[in-house]
């Protein structure tokens, strides 16, 4: 055991994160020449494309020095807010983490709140200052930012260069001499942490745990203690660039274990496993449960999906386990699920995965968030609002409260003004303003949930020219003034199209979802009114006007009245028609709500 360390690799998005564990697995020959490629633990084609880390990603790496041979467990972890859950799971089942800080931009908000996470886990921090080969990069001012943050001193920072190469042989050094190994007893009853899993399949579920106590044998029988069931431990090995199977793996290591699970919902991340010989007496203490920012309906194009759809979602959760789902129905939209996501990157994420890995084609409804309401005959009981269609009436309704957030943004200081602006719009309350450095401010702000959902995010990163970076955490709920706004065509309501809006914002909002409709609906044989409502009061309207055919073409000169005639029973038809008439409502209706602000 005291060859062995488990670290991780953590860092705000776009600081080469990446391309660091790429150098470290090629100075340790873990990977051939002929295997070599850019983002290699980055598996999936969208972390590809966008350049993104999305899925902690575990290898083991051998390497040798005059002191023996070590053997080194690196978990590469996401750098977006979003994905955070996978770097808190990823710090439980490791010592030591390497902190990366881009020396042209210095630190960022994700680098700060992912370090408390690993400060909170007691590991040992490696600060390396990474990209010091670029023109734009400024290390000793940096380096000083380093110092404040974490309290280190100037040598202790290894300054390197992921891609040529600089620093790698030092970081590796300084994981064997700072990290220290993991401390456990190879003789107790077995204890392991299940950190994540994967979904086979051919061979069911692959889950990868770490040995907290005792070892784990291939063939032996195992019992998950979080959900009671037994398995064999068909295969268990370590996760080398290819799985690499092993009779026994022991405490402080990292590995796989293959027992033929079928089922998405036996295996629980932060689950426990043990031997049926000799189980242990208790569970280890794994992680919370993840609590979802933003909710959004998902509904399959066509209701016959619905299964499939369930099925997709069950095998998704397994890969991303701070994905959240329930069954709930639409009248507009049929049968689907509501789903919790941790951010609108990770609704977007989850909704391309859907399209490529499952083929599933989906409708997404309008992201939101939950509220608390308070009845009038229970002010004290409060029961959670998850949708519009739940919003009580009124005038039962005694106070609502909303989720508030703690935002800290790092910017530029030439940005502050435009970045308050941005908040105060959306009814952020400044708390805290400070100057890391004469060119870098930090802002503090109380900000409601639901005004961050949307365009924040885009809006601030537009301000700030890319330079701002943006971190939160939820800090309780606080009450509110929240009203209904539904969205009628020909006075019936869409639900699927209701939102859930500050009393100040409804009339805005009613207005450009009106104006949008407009756009997007086609025009039918009949008018089709369009309004937005707060209960029955119509706040505002668009008329959609008919496709009308020339009937009155065939007359020419006699009496007017001839033409009256035709254009009255044309009329009627039309009424008739608007009566039973249906409006179709494209796609592009639903998700053009999210971009009202373009």
């Amino acid at each position: 055991m005291k060859n062995i360390r488990n670290f991780c690799i953590i860092a705000h998005i776009d600081h080469g994160k990446s391309t660091l564990a790429d150098r470290l697995l090629e100075s340790t020959q873990t990977i051939s020449d002929r295997d070599k490629k850019d983002q290699l633990l980055d598996d999936m084609d969208l972390e590809r494309e966008r350049g993104i880390t999305i899925k902690s990603h575990a290898i083991q790496m051998v390497y040798k020095n005059e002191e023996g041979e070590f053997i080194l467990n690196l978990i590469d972890t996401p750098g977006h807010v979003d994905f955070s859950y996978e770097v808190s799971r990823a710090i439980a089942a490791c010592e030591g983490a390497l902190l990366v800080v881009d020396a042209a931009q210095g630190i960022q908000a994700q680098t700060i709140s992912n370090l408390y996470l690993a400060l909170e886990h007691d590991l040992e921090i490696i600060p390396v200052l990474n990209k010091i080969d670029l023109p734009s990069a400024n290390p000793e001012e940096v380096k000083d930012q380093i110092i404040d943050l974490i309290g280190c001193e100037a040598e202790d920072i290894i300054p390197a260069s992921a891609k040529t190469g600089i620093g790698i042989t030092e970081i590796l050094e300084a994981v064997i001499k700072r990290i220290p190994h993991p401390v456990g007893d190879p003789d107790a009853p077995l204890q392991a942490l299940i950190f994540d899993s994967v979904f086979n399949p051919y061979r069911g579920i692959e889950a990868f745990f770490k040995v907290v106590n005792g070892k784990i044998r291939s063939g032996e029988a195992v019992k998950f203690m979080a959900t009671g069931h037994r398995y064999n431990a068909d295969e268990i090995g370590v996760l080398r660039l290819k799985q690499e199977p092993r009779k026994e793996i022991s405490a402080g290591n990292v590995g796989y274990i293959i027992s033929g699970i079928k089922q998405a919902k036996e295996v629980k991340v932060g689950d426990t496993i043990t031997t049926m010989e000799r189980p242990a007496s208790e569970p280890i203490a794994g992680f919370e449960n993840v609590k979802p920012m933003v909710f959004a309906g998902i509904y399959p194009v066509d209701t016959e999906d619905f299964e499939e759809l369930r099925a997709s979602l069950e095998k998704l959760q397994l890969n991303d386990a701070s994905l959240t789902f329930e069954p709930e129905s639409s009248v507009a939209l049929g049968f689907g699920f509501r789903c919790g996501f941790l951010g609108m990157l990770h609704m977007e994420i989850i909704q391309e995965r859907l399209e490529r890995e499952f083929d599933m084609t989906v409708i997404t409804t309008v992201p939101n968030v939950s509220y608390k309401a308070y009845l009038k005959k229970d002010p004290d009981k409060a029961f959670v609002v998850n949708n519009p269609t739940e919003f009580p009436d009124p005038s039962r309704l005694e106070r609502m409260e909303e989720p508030f957030i703690k935002a800290q943004i790092i910017s530029k200081s030439d940005y502050v003004g435009g970045i308050m602006n941005l908040c105060i719009e959306k009814r952020g309350i400044l708390t805290n303003q400070v100057y890391l450095t004469s060119e870098r401010v930090e802002l503090t702000f109380d900000l409601p949930l639901t005004e961050i959902v949307f365009d924040f995010y885009d809006r601030l990163k537009t301000l700030s020219r890319g330079y701002a970076s943006l971190d939160y955490y939820p800090t309780g709920y606080r009450e509110t003034e929240m009203v209904k706004v539904d969205i009628m065509l020909n006075g019936d309501p869409v639900d699927a199209l209701s939102a859930l809006v500050h009393r100040d914002n409804a009339y805005d909002l009613g207005k450009k979802m009106c104006e949008k409709l407009r756009e997007l609906i086609p025009r039918q044989q009949f008018m089709i009114a369009i309004q937005a409502a707060i209960g029955a009061k119509i706040i505002a309207r668009e008329t959609l006007s008919a496709l009308r055919k020339d009937v009155t073409a065939k007359c020419y000169g006699g009496d007017i009245s001839r033409k009256r005639k035709l254009l009255e029973k044309q009329k009627a038809g039309k009424k008739r028609m608007r009566q039973v008439g249906n409006v179709e409502i494209p796609q592009q209706a639903f998700l053009a709500v999210l971009k009202l602000n373009d």
